[in-house]
Formats: C-alpha cells, sequence, structure tokens
C-alpha cells in the first residue's frame, strides 16, 4: 500500500519552517496535518506570563520546557516543570499525560507537547530532570548526547516514545542514516518528527544545520534541508541523517514517534552502505565537550 509520502516531490510537505502555526503556538503538527497515524507535536509560546488549557483526547502527552519553565494543571493534580535556561543546558522535567483528560500549562517560556494515539492510559506523572536518563553515543565528530526522559526502556506509555538529541558544533548525529518504518523482528514502524533548535554563536549570529532523510526504490522520499531554529522535519519512512550541526553552532533536536506495531520499541535497520561507520568509533574517544550542563555551558 502506498501513501501520499510515497514519492520524492512531497518534499515540501516534509519540511516546516519555523514559526509557521497559530500563535500562542509556534509548532502545531496533528497526524492529520502530517498525513499518518499516530505522532503529533505543540510547541506552545507562553511568553513571559501565561497559560494555555487543551484536552488529551485520544493523544498521550509528554510535556517539557525548551526554555522557561511553568507547571501542569489536571484535575486536582499539579505537576512543576522547573526552568530550563534553552535546550542546551542539560535535561528538563517532564510531565506525562494519558488520555481524555482536561489540562492548562502555565508559565513562562516555550513549552513542548508531544503526543501520540493511544489505547490505554497510564498513570498522570512527572520525571524530574535530575532522574533523565544522559547517553553518550557515537564517538569523535560523530558524538552527541540523548535525554532519555520518554524513549521506550526508560518511560513506560502506551505508544509514544520522545527523547532529545544534542549535537556539538560540526559533529554529525542520526548516522549512520538508519530507518524504522517496516514491523519485523530487527524493526519497529515508528513515524517520526525531528523539531530542531541550533545555538547561536559565541558573537550572538543565529547558526544552522542540515537534516536528510532518503529513502529505497521501492519508497522512494528525498529530504535535504538547512535547519534553523524552529524548523521540523517529518520522517513518515526510508532512511534518515545525518543530522549535521555547522561548526560554532550546536545543533538540538527533539524526537517524537509512535507506530501501528503490537510492540513499543525503537527498533531501527541502518543503511547497510554505512554501518561499518560503527565499527570505527571503538578506536575514537567521545567528544570532550560532552556532556552539555548548565555548569559547561558557562564555561564556553
Amino acid at each position: 500500500m502506498t501513501s501520499a509520502f510515497d514519492a520524492p516531490h512531497v518534499r515540501g510537505k516534509l519540511y516546516i519552517k519555523a514559526d509557521s502555526a497559530t500563535a500562542p503556538f509556534t509548532v502545531a503538527i496533528t497526524p492529520e496535518d502530517a498525513g499518518w497515524a499516530e505522532s503529533s507535536l505543540h510547541v506552545v509560546d507562553l511568553g513571559t506570563e501565561g497559560s494555555v488549557s487543551l484536552e488529551t483526547g485520544d493523544t498521550e502527552v509528554m510535556i517539557l520546557p525548551l526554555s522557561g519553565g511553568g507547571a501542569v494543571t489536571c484535575g486536582e493534580e499539579s505537576f512543576e516543570l522547573s526552568p530550563r535556561a534553552s535546550v542546551f543546558d542539560g535535561p528538563a522535567d517532564m510531565v506525562y499525560l494519558g488520555v481524555r483528560q482536561s489540562y492548562t500549562v502555565s508559565g513562562h517560556g516555550r513549552i513542548a507537547i508531544c503526543g501520540a494515539r493511544a489505547s490505554n492510559s497510564f498513570p498522570n506523572r512527572r520525571v524530574a530532570a535530575a532522574d533523565v536518563t544522559v547517553e553518550l553515543r557515537g564517538a569523535g565528530n560523530c558524538s552527541r548526547q540523548v535525554h532519555n526522559f520518554g524513549t521506550a526502556t526508560a518511560f513506560e506509555a502506551d505508544s509514544l516514545i520522545a527523547c532529545e538529541v544534542i549535537t556539538p558544533g560540526g559533529n554529525w548525529s542520526s548516522y549512520p542514516a538508519h530507518k524504522h518504518d517496516e514491523n519485523t523482528d530487527v524493526e519497529t514502524q515508528l513515524e517520526e518528527i525531528y523539531y530542531f533548535e541550533i545555538d547561536d554563536s559565541p558573537a550572538g549570529t543565529p547558526g544552522f544545520g542540515y537534516h536528510r532523510v532518503y529513502g529505497t526504490p521501492e519508497r522512494p522520499i528525498e529530504v535535504l534541508e538547512e535547519v534553523r531554529t524552529g524548523d521540523v522535519v517529518l520522517v513518515p519512512h526510508g532512511y534518515h541523517g545525518p543530522s549535521i550541526a555547522a561548526p560554532g553552532h550546536h545543533m538540538y533536536y527533539l524526537n517524537v514517534m509512535a507506530g501501528s506495531g503490537p510492540t513499543r520499541a525503537w527498533l531501527i535497520c541502518d543503511d547497510p552502505n554505512h554501518t561499518w561507520l560503527r565499527g570505527s568509533w571503538e578506536h575514537q574517544e567521545i567528544d570532550p565537550r560532552l556532556p552539555f550542563t548548565l555548569s559547561s555551558r558557562k564555561g564556553e
């Protein structure tokens, strides 16, 4: 079965420029907007002080501050979102809410709401930033930092998988290119959203990076975009990577995933032309700029 994405000419639908949504949202992607079935992402800008009231509906959500903080109120429950200066200053608090609930996000700054359609509801709860597992992945100029606040092995949910990745300036991540678009013994079908933020240079000039998505002869797709803060790339299928941070500009992306398979898992297959690269990491050190924390950033 083919979809609207199974052709190269759909490239424009897969790249969404920053601030394309209606205020107070800077990003507003539903499954219907994306043309798929499961994954969603909203980013709300609360300014210096604001609030927004929403419904989860048939979706479970993970809520975290990108910059700023506040609180999530759902019925009689209230959960703190401790302030985070920026996405490059270590992990953030995360609040999980299950399906069919009303809630309010209040506070300041920009708050991300990751979502996926769900059949089962899990208890509402908060994960403190200090309890988020930080993983250093790759080596050399493929070193990156992963915040596993909502991955399948770190957090229990019905369908939603989410994490943050920080790539130091000049490095490559999401590499080797990999895919997860089939339900097999070695792969899980997952729709994926990449939301990007790029660090300014020491002089304060805005940064950029690049991201690629490409397919197979049976399911062609081709995206190669310059990405800047607030941009989004959708990955309905195919190999994706690398994500390349321009020298002098650290790259952040928030990954939101969900799929149709019976198992909530992130199982991937590398592009066979590139998987040899993993073996080269055995003889390289992790980039000494990692891990990024608020204290390490003050020393830059």
